[in-house]
């Protein structure tokens, strides 16, 4: 009977492991800081190049990503890289890693 639980708590073992493994691998995205009035929060703009599935063209789409700013360092118009995090608000589920560069 305890060989049962033994063989249980390994593959639990085992399973925390590789969740600790997947966690590594988070989204990055680079962007543009569009809004600081918040306290603690930055909204950053990322554009993205997409092919339009009909026409083969290339579009820019933009995303307004929510991310935490923890020093209240950035600025409007910094250029940002942001990686996901765990839901910090309703909408904040980003936080900024590095400021690439300083607005002029």
């Amino acid at each position: 009977m305890t060989d049962t639980t033994d063989t249980q708590v390994a593959a639990a073992g085992e399973a925390s492991t590789s969740d600790a493994s997947e966690r590594k691998v988070r989204k990055v995205r680079e962007g543009t800081v569009v809004s600081n009035a918040m306290d603690k929060t930055v909204v950053v703009a990322v554009v993205d190049r997409v092919r339009h599935a009909k026409y083969n063209k290339f579009i820019l789409r933009t995303k307004k990503l929510y991310a935490h700013d923890e020093t209240n360092d950035v600025n409007v118009g910094d250029k940002v890289r942001v990686m996901e995090t765990r839901p910090l608000s309703k909408n904040k589920r980003w936080r900024i890693t590095d400021i690439l560069e300083r607005a002029k």
